[in-house]
């Protein structure tokens, strides 16, 4: 994402603008990190967002949430959302694990991200 930000390509500014108040003003005192992820991934499924709720596994993941935390956010998720929101979303997060997998068993360091 920072990437994407600094490049200074198209869609850069709009970029930054999403971080800062995302992150930056959303992201505040009330609820911890690791709660404000959990909510958001609740929303994200409903609203069937998968690639913004990829994105969210890997911040949730850095923010304290288990596996298994995610997963069950996804089953309460099913009773809200519906199933088929909700099984997209767990392919969706199937794919981000396998691919976080990948790249901590291929590198030297162990770490998800």
């Amino acid at each position: 994402m920072r990437d994407a930000i600094s490049g200074g390509g198209f869609g850069s500014a709009m970029m930054e603008l999403a971080v800062d108040f995302v992150f930056g003003s959303i992201w505040t005192p009330g609820l911890d990190r690791k709660q404000r992820s959990l909510v958001t991934l609740g929303i994200l499924i409903a609203l069937r967002r998968t690639e913004e709720f990829k994105n969210h596994v890997q911040v949730g993941l850095r923010n304290g949430l288990t596996v298994g935390e995610i997963e069950e956010a996804l089953i309460q998720a099913t009773a809200y959302a519906g199933f088929p929101a909700a099984y997209a979303a767990s392919n969706a997060a199937a794919e981000v694990l396998r691919d976080l997998e990948l790249r901590r068993t291929t590198t030297a360091d162990s770490r998800f991200l």
